[in-house]
């Protein structure tokens, strides 16, 4: 097989410098061998130099090997944010095995669908998960080992110490720009996750130096940036941040999990140079006793996404903040971001370009297309399709799924209905499917809706998204009552949670006696939507 690779810019202390990668890791050993002692994860009082980082993917490059996993096996990782994670990422992508980060934020059902589904054979767990991987352990046949990352509640095998008795010397093995390298799971319309599977060309693609010269301001390494990595690392938001760091040379700080005072204190302490966060974290971070206390000087950017920001809360950020801000636009198929609104279109007074998500990212495509997958006149509203090198290559062992989502043009069909105006400029009008976006996850009414319709009292039931001022949208589920029975809202919600993760559980219960419907049967969300979008903008947040 001839190794694919491509000539990569890459910034070593402040000099560029040529490199050939066909993988990312490729451009960590560059690091790792011309700045070795710049910190590349910080977590707490532990420092992982790229030196470090990529001596210590190598021993686990040799262990999973000793442990029988080859190119092409999954591995997952269930824990909160934590640097050995990327460690772990980086050692089975260097023999071509394929990471599966966990939401720890699942019920036990469907985190053992994900373990499942993936068919990982080795499944890292971080402190507090060792009663959940007990508990699912014998749904979870495909899994060979476990393996605690400091994780003092697990009596198994200790990662550190598994890790350390492998040799640290480079692992030869062929792995190429075409080969799969993480696997993430999202919500599926059917009420079952799919797992969107991104290649290493994907991961560099951001950084292709064909696309250099268009590269923004804001997206361009520079030496001694810090990131405040603080989103969790089962979103593209959180794995993205990290390999992004390793693929720049930078350091990222690390959280476990976000929480407004800790991050103030890093932003202080580290000098914190670049985070990412959604909007409703934003919201939490401003409203803080603190935040007005904080140096935020060293502050550059501030980039969010999953739902717009609100025209006031950007006013109080730009003041408080006094960084520049950046709304990016993508999803787990796309390996993240493809459209971005600059910090220059960011303008506290407000202005019809901020009711946008910007313009596409360099290499790549957006066109707004029909039900029949004709590309519409600009303005005009349709679903958007995206096609670059960024595209996953598929959802995991869902050929089907993966025909409906990607054309044989490569276009990807992403769900959400927009137009383009005559600038080139991308807005959001509604969701061609029934997706919610709750404080940055996704909930599908479907999963919802199974659930709630498991409970012995409902006759039926629709779930539907409404405004949050909090959360940019809630869950809302509008119940059919079986005849002679009684059910409370207290009640609804209790059983979801059994099924559910509580974020996917409604937040408000509406009893009704008969759904609307179609003359097929299809249930008419828009019909029950409508009136608490009354007035609104868009149809989404």
């Amino acid at each position: 097989m001839v190794r694919t690779a491509i000539r990569r810019s890459v910034t070593i202390m402040g000099q560029d410098t040529m490199t050939e990668a066909a993988t990312f890791c490729d451009l960590v050993r560059e690091h790792a061998r011309l700045q070795g002692d710049t910190p590349a994860f910080t977590y707490g009082e532990e420092v992982i130099t790229f030196a470090e980082l990529n001596e210590g993917s190598n021993r686990v490059a040799h262990a999973l090997t000793a442990l029988g996993i080859a190119k092409g096996d999954r591995v997952a990782f269930l824990g909160k944010n934590h640097p050995l994670y990327f460690e772990a990422l980086l050692g089975a992508a260097k023999i071509g095995a394929v990471m599966t980060p966990v939401n720890w934020r699942l019920a036990a059902p469907e985190i053992a669908y994900v373990l499942d589904n993936c068919a990982a054979r080795i499944v890292f767990i971080g402190e507090g998960f060792a009663d959940m991987i007990e508990k699912v352990r014998g749904q979870i046949p495909k899994v060979e080992h476990v393996i605690g990352i400091d994780a003092p509640d697990y009596a198994g095998t200790d990662y550190r110490i598994w890790r350390d008795g492998f040799a640290a010397n480079p692992v030869l093995v062929d792995v190429g720009l075409d080969d799969d390298a993480l696997q993430l799971y999202t919500s599926g319309t059917t009420g079952k996750p799919k797992g969107a599977v991104t290649t290493h060309r994907s991961i560099l693609s951001s950084r292709d130096p064909a696309h250099e010269a268009e590269m923004r301001e804001w997206q361009r390494p520079v030496p001694g940036d810090v990131t405040l990595l603080a989103m969790p690392c089962f979103h593209i938001s959180g794995t993205g941040t990290g390999i992004g760091t390793m693929v720049a040379g930078t350091n990222s700080i690390v959280l476990p999990e976000y929480d407004p005072t800790k991050a103030l204190d890093l932003i202080e302490n580290y000098n914190i140079s670049k985070i990412f966060l959604v909007p409703a974290a934003l919201q939490i971070l401003l409203n803080h006793p603190r935040a007005k206390e904080v140096d935020f000087s060293r502050l550059k950017y501030v980039t969010y996404g999953a739902s717009p920001i609100p025209l006031e809360l950007m006013k109080q950020a730009m003041e408080v903040l006094g960084c520049g801000f950046v709304q990016m636009y993508g999803m787990t198929e796309t390996s993240g971001t493809i459209v971005a609104l600059d910090p220059e279109d960011h303008v506290p007074e407000g202005s019809p370009r901020m009711r946008s998500v910007g313009k596409p990212m360099a290499g790549v495509e957006i066109k707004i297309i029909d039900e029949a997958g004709e590309e519409v006149p600009v303005g005009t509203v349709g679903e958007i399709a995206t096609r670059s090198s960024k595209n996953m290559r598929g959802y995991f062992n869902n050929p089907d799924a993966t025909a409906e989502t990607i054309d044989t043009e490569g276009w990807l069909r992403t769900g959400d209905a927009g137009y383009l105006d005559e600038d080139g400029y991308l807005y959001i009008h509604d969701r061609v499917k029934d997706m919610i976006i709750s404080g940055g996850e996704n909930v599908y009414p479907a999963e919802v809706e199974n659930a709630i319709y498991a409970h012995p009292k409902v006759a039926d039931v629709a779930v539907i998204g409404i405004p949050s001022e909090k959360w940019g949208e809630e869950v809302k589920a509008c119940v059919v009552v079986k005849a002679g029975e009684e059910l409370s809202e207290a009640d609804v919600i209790a059983h979801a949670r059994e099924h559910i993760a509580g974020y996917k559980c409604p937040k408000s219960v509406d009893f009704i006696e008969a759904l609307p419907r179609n003359p097929s049967g299809k249930i008419l969300r828009r019909e029950l939507r409508a009136p608490f979008w009354e007035g609104k903008d868009r149809a989404v947040n």
